[in-house]
């Protein structure tokens, strides 16, 4: 009996490091043919942006939708990646979630993202729905209160985290976040009901996960995991989380869901292949704090594109991060594979000057560029440089550093300076009496805010 759960405990391993050495031979094969010269699939560079609600007023109002596509479009992006999942809500009335509480009060009958889809496609711009929580929920969440079986927890027995500036000792409930368990057949038929219910009804490109579709290395200890994990390996999961079998192990069953979540989006697109895009963080600490193993998915074909976050403060840093090994290698995967580049949110706007070495720098690499987020773009956090010289700027970075089809960038950009950043100019010699001895002077050259800002996101 001893021997036979020593077998099948080795048995998940062998299978794993099977196909990985597989697949390290596919990417060695296929690298060999990139430096041997041939010709690779040509791989169209994306231009996008992540839109979400908050702090934005963008999906409450279907003109202003409509409005923020056409300009997107004007200024050179081709893929939208709208937020559609968040904070517990969604924004439609689903038969999994409830309806996004704002939207609900202001406009329930709205769809933004079905609005978005139509006026993109319009303007030949592809829609890729962003489901930001992915297996994460607020510790209050409707679907934590009504199944708390379904969430994941630490070898004490607690669950909660503080993120994004929350404390555990004295936030409320609702600013601090669980994960559910995705080796739970519920939680499995809520997220993929999720994602299907978008796909079905807005007639999208695609959907993306990101780094919150995850595993958070110490969880794991619930009562639903050990048993799991007990009939398939005959013994209790390790004290140590980073236990490598054991990381490996949960790591599986991430990968069983977003593999279920394929087929099932397959079958419901028929002949169109769906694109299912991943916007994790760099590969080792993807993989070793939220067990995302997403060089594996990608080369089994669980993913079809690739956007790697890259939120460095420096130039230097910013062009570390992209020669990663995994990042590398992502080059000849051929996928899109695309940096996230932080254009605005809060207090920290990137200016032009750097961004546009930032996008060049991707584009060098034969990367496409995803911003977060629309409102830092040119909207309410444009910083000093304001709205109408960054859209102007954007237009012009674009236009150069992507051509047509996605080949080789062009010229070098490098973007004029901002009028705060420019000499005054010299008096004109006076040829008649100033504006305010004709009674016409002129308003303040003011930039008003394009919205109010609501609460911060997370």
């Amino acid at each position: 009996m001893q021997r036979r759960a020593y077998l099948k405990r080795l048995l998940p391993v062998s299978l794993t490091l099977a196909v990985t050495a597989g697949l390290q031979l596919v990417s060695g094969w296929v690298g060999g043919r990139a430096l041997a010269g041939e010709r690779q699939p040509r791989v169209e560079r994306r231009v996008g942006v992540w839109l979400t609600n908050s702090p934005s007023l963008l999906y409450y109002d279907p003109l202003r939708i409509d409005a923020a596509v056409d300009a997107l479009a004007s200024t050179g992006f081709n893929t939208l990646y709208p937020n559609v999942w968040s904070r517990g809500t969604t924004f439609h009335r689903s038969r999994w979630a409830p309806i996004e509480p704002v939207l609900a009060q202001l406009n329930p009958d709205l769809d933004p993202i079905c609005r978005l889809t139509q006026a993109a496609r319009r303007r030949g711009m592809q829609v890729v729905p962003w489901f930001e929580y992915g297996l994460m929920e607020p510790a209050d969440a409707e679907v934590v209160r009504q199944h708390p079986d379904w969430v994941l927890r630490r070898a004490d027995g607690s669950a909660l985290f503080a993120m994004h500036g929350a404390s555990l000792a004295s936030s409320p409930l609702k600013d601090l976040r669980v994960w559910l368990n995705p080796a739970h057949p519920g939680v499995r038929a809520r997220f993929i009901g999720l994602i299907i219910e978008i796909v079905q009804r807005c007639g999208v490109d695609g959907i993306q996960l990101d780094d919150h579709f995850a595993w958070p290395v110490e969880l794991g200890y619930d009562d639903s995991t050990r048993a799991l994990y007990r009939a398939e390996t005959g013994q209790d999961p390790p004290a140590d989380p980073n236990d490598r079998f054991w990381m490996r192990w949960r790591r599986q069953q991430l990968t069983g869901l977003l593999r279920e979540l394929r087929g099932r989006m397959q079958r419901v697109s028929g002949d169109r292949r769906m694109v299912i895009s991943l916007s994790p963080g760099p590969f080792r600490f993807a993989y070793n704090q939220w067990l995302q193993d997403w060089e594996l998915w990608a080369l089994g074909g669980l993913i079809d594109d690739l956007v790697v976050q890259n939120y460095a403060y420096s130039i230097t840093g910013f062009s570390r991060d992209l020669d990663q090994p995994a990042l590398v290698k992502a080059r000849s995967w051929g996928i899109p594979v695309e940096i996230g580049i932080l254009a605005g949110f809060g207090a920290r706007t990137t200016s032009m000057l750097d961004l546009s070495q930032k996008v060049q720098l991707a584009a060098q690499r034969g990367h496409g560029v995803i911003y977060f987020y629309w409102e830092g773009l040119w909207g309410t956090h444009a910083g000093r440089e304001g709205g109408p010289y960054r859209r102007s700027t954007f237009s012009q970075l674009h236009s150069a550093v992507f051509r047509a089809g996605g080949g080789r960038p062009a010229a070098p950009f490098r973007p004029a300076a901002p009028s705060f950043l420019m000499p005054p100019p010299l008096p004109a010699a006076r040829s008649s009496p100033p504006a305010a001895e004709t009674g016409m002077v002129p308003a303040p050259n003011r930039r008003r805010p394009l919205l109010p800002p609501p609460p911060l996101s997370d």
